[in-house]
């Protein structure tokens, strides 16, 4: 024993040595914050022994490491070892021992300090989603485009995991990549991972980490809200921000963007609301999509949120036009069609309300003879919940949370059951370019408030009230100088200050341009132009040129122009207008212009020029102006004439009958037995004596009419008695007063005299201040709306030379 002992050198020394350590507790090693640390991060070792030890040692990879700093703690049975900003070369595997007097005891378990941050971070998604099903499995995809031997997948929590996978190269994406498998999981703790990669020849040297990953489960706590702001619509580059409000006990907020292989942010609860704040400062195109929340407590996972769908605007630079079919001024029970036109071929039109109360998405229809798409969107029956402003989108199926720019928006508006106000023209229903044009909305009834609309625009103008000496509200609109723009049929409507409901619109009021088109039209009468009351009329209206409409006009009318859309009758475009059982109110002069309606594609806003008068076809025309001119200037003179000399009779019959009726007292009266009939005929005949003559007396220069636009007559389709209509001259103002009203007072036993009456009080009136006069003619205008026949016995408003006398 002895000789074997001593034949073996330093056989003793290791004896005891093993004897020692047997003796002595293993030493336990541990590292703060953490065993993973990124470059620069501050690392201590504790290396903890037994009582009375006098010294620690600390190794690296089997070498006592000596460039840690040594602090003996006083208990005497710890040890630190500090690493100030760790680095790469600090990685590695890690033990410590410690000395008694009875000599060092064993190493400590190892320890490998892993340092990250020696290359680019990978990505990290789940496949298909991150949102799982209790119990549930999901694939973790770890991703690089840098070449790797391997991929590490870590969850964070107090008990950490992780994994190692060798990287494959994926061919398809040109990625070196590892897909990790994880659960089953559950719904009462959290999981969150990050993946590094790293080569074999550096295994404590990693990559910097990837964004967290973590996974969503649907528990069984309440469900959170979510909701966006300013709205779930946004115009692209704008700012939106997404609430998402849970529970109390609520730990921590995840949005998810449904389709995203990761969640889109994590947050922590504002208190005392209790909700979490997403904030997106410029949205883009990638933002568009649906979206929804969770919320985790110490309970675990809530229920998913409800979808909240947000729609990125303005995508598409091709904007829609909306507009309101039969007009945005609805009716409460009636009904209402929005279109949407766009000339880009949208697969659907999407109509939305400001407050989001209300959108519908209808596929879009190709129109051939147009070349545009569009919607049409059906209101009715039309509610209150309706009133507001509209806009419509354009956009695809395959991507419809990306829309098109808005169209310009869409005020609806609505008009109640209250009394309608009157809409008047003190210039006349028909006027020269240039012209200044004011529009007055009036009413007996108090509105506050008036407002003016021009049918097929959304354009309104709102006007205070301006109170009348006669007690009535009224209010001016002034239009300026009118054009070709100016032209069209115009309603207005009243309302009081402590409602938002319009009053009922009232009569539509005809505004007409002249000069616009440089082609005739011509009317005529049938079967004659002297009917009898009960009568039938029928006004024909035509031109050699293409028209879309005609329309007629009544002098001094109050009801509005009737309008007929043309008709091809032995190559001529023509309009009947039929008046049946004809009344004196529809004595006077009519005439028809022409309305031209180029339709196309959107965006046409001018008709195309038309077609030239050729030299040979002008000197014609010029040449029988000028004989047809003189010729009805010698008729018109001797008319005049043989009517004043037919009226000088008529005195002297009266101031002889004056002279008959002043007998002496308790003389005889003259009998004549054919009296009766014949001063029925005689008052029938003086009547329309008187009408004629008035009619005639119009004609003067004196009273606004110029002779020049008088044209010879010529045969027409009828054969009957026609005039060439042009374009008319501004009428006086006056034009627009109620001739009805006139024609009842002439009606009376003393006619003429109460003619003169009027006249007379009418040119007073004229002296007056303004107000005074705008208060009697909107009486005027109340009055005659309430005993005005219907339109279609009362033949609406018109223009020049055909006119029509209804013997009484």
């Amino acid at each position: 024993m002895t000789v074997g002992s001593a034949s073996i050198p330093g056989a003793r020394t290791a004896f005891l040595e093993l004897i020692t350590y047997g003796t002595l507790p293993k030493p336990v090693l541990r590292a703060q914050p953490d065993l993973v640390v990124s470059k620069q991060t501050n690392v201590t070792f504790l290396c903890e022994g037994t009582t009375g030890a006098k010294e620690y040692s600390i190794y690296k990879d089997g070498s006592q490491y000596t460039r840690f700093t040594q602090i003996l703690l006083k208990s005497g049975n710890k040890a630190e070892f500090s690493i100030t900003k760790t680095e790469q070369h600090h990685a590695g595997r890690y033990q410590c021992r410690y000395r008694t007097h009875d000599g060092w005891s064993e190493y400590s378990e190892s320890l490998e300090l892993v340092v990250t941050g020696a290359h680019s971070k990978p990505s990290l998604s789940a496949q298909p989603s991150p949102v799982v099903t209790e119990g549930g499995k999901v694939t973790l995809q770890c991703d690089s485009w840098e070449e790797y031997d391997r991929f590490i997948l870590t969850k964070e929590g107090p008990q950490k995991l992780s994994w190692m996978l060798g990287s494959q190269y994926n061919s398809s994406t040109g990625q070196f990549q590892a897909l990790f498998s994880v659960g089953p999981v559950i719904s009462s703790q959290r999981w969150i991972f990050q993946c590094y990669s790293n080569d074999l020849n550096r295994p404590q040297v990693w990559s910097e980490p990837s964004d967290p990953l973590e996974l969503l489960l649907s528990g069984n706590l309440h469900k959170p809200t979510i909701k966006a702001e300013p709205g779930s619509v946004i115009a692209s580059r704008s700012a939106v921000t997404i609430w998402c409000q849970g529970s109390l006990d609520a730990e921590i907020y995840v949005l998810h963007k449904e389709g995203s292989p990761e969640s889109w942010g994590t947050q922590t609860p504002e208190k005392p609301e209790n909700k979490a704040k997403f904030s997106i400062p410029s949205v883009t195109q990638q933002h568009g999509g649906q979206y929804r929340c969770y919320c985790y407590s110490s309970a675990g996972w809530s229920e998913r949120s409800d979808p909240l769908e947000l729609v990125v605007t303005g995508i598409y630079r091709n904007k829609p036009i909306l507009s309101a079919l039969p007009g945005n001024v609805a009716t409460t029970g009636g009904n209402m069609t929005l279109q949407c036109v766009s000339l880009r071929t949208y697969d659907k039109f999407i109509l939305s309300k400001e407050d989001e109360k209300f959108s519908s998405s209808l596929d879009s229809q190709y129109i051939r003879h147009n070349g545009y798409y569009q919607a049409m969107f059906s209101m009715g029956p039309v509610t209150p919940v309706h009133r507001g402003t509209f806009r419509c989108y354009g956009y695809y199926k395959d991507t419809p949370q990306f829309w098109s720019v808005p169209s310009d928006p869409l005020e609806i508006h609505f008009s109640g059951l209250s009394k309608k106000p009157s809409l008047l023209s003190h210039q006349g229903h028909i006027l020269d370019p240039g012209k200044s044009l004011t529009l007055q909305c009036c009413s007996d009834i108090n509105y506050d408030r008036f407002l003016l609309y021009k049918v097929g625009t959304t354009n309104f103008t709102q006007h205070h009230h301006k109170w009348t000496e006669a007690g009535l509200s009224l209010a001016n609109f002034t239009l300026g100088s009118v054009n070709s723009s100016t032209g069209g049929q115009y309603r207005c409507y009243g309302a009081h200050n402590l409602s938002s409901e319009w009053s009922a619109s009232s009569d539509t009021l005809d505004i007409l341009i002249s000069g616009q088109l440089f082609f005739p039209a011509f009317l005529s009468v049938k079967p004659n132009s002297t009917v009898h009351p009960g009568d039938n009329v029928t006004l024909l209206c035509w031109s050699r040129e293409r028209v879309n409409t005609f329309i007629l006009y009544k002098e001094e009318a109050v009801h509005q122009t009737q309008r007929l859309k043309s008709k091809v009758q032995d190559q001529h475009f023509q309009a009947e207008f039929s008046m049946s059982a004809v009344t004196s109110a529809l004595s006077g002069s009519y005439s028809a212009p022409v309305e031209l309606i180029v339709s196309g594609p959107i965006g046409a806003s001018s008709p195309p020029p038309s077609r030239p008068m050729t030299t040979a076809g002008l000197e014609k025309y010029l040449q029988a102006l000028i004989g047809a001119s003189v010729a009805f200037l010698l008729l018109l003179f001797i008319l005049i004439f043989l009517l004043r000399q037919r009226k000088q009779g008529k005195c002297r019959k009266e101031a002889q009958k004056e002279t008959e009726l002043q007998l002496p007292a308790g003389a005889a009266e003259p009998v004549n037995r054919n009296r009766g009939p014949q001063n029925r005929s005689n008052s029938a005949a003086d009547t329309q004596e008187e009408n004629l003559y008035a009619s005639v007396e119009k004609m003067q220069p004196e009273h606004g009419v110029e002779l020049d636009s008088w044209r010879p007559t010529e045969a027409g389709p009828l054969g009957d008695i026609h005039a060439k209509v042009k374009p008319s001259r501004l009428r006086r103002a006056g034009a627009v007063l109620p001739s009805v009203m006139l024609g009842e007072v002439l009606d009376t036993k003393d006619g003429q005299a109460e003619k003169d009456r009027v006249m007379d009080t009418q040119a007073a009136q004229s002296e007056e201040p303004q107000e005074v006069t705008n208060a009697q003619l909107c009486n005027m205008k109340l009055r005659q709306e309430t005993a005005a026949p219907p339109p279609s016995q009362a033949g609406n408003v018109p223009e020049e030379p055909v006119y029509i006398l209804v013997l009484q």
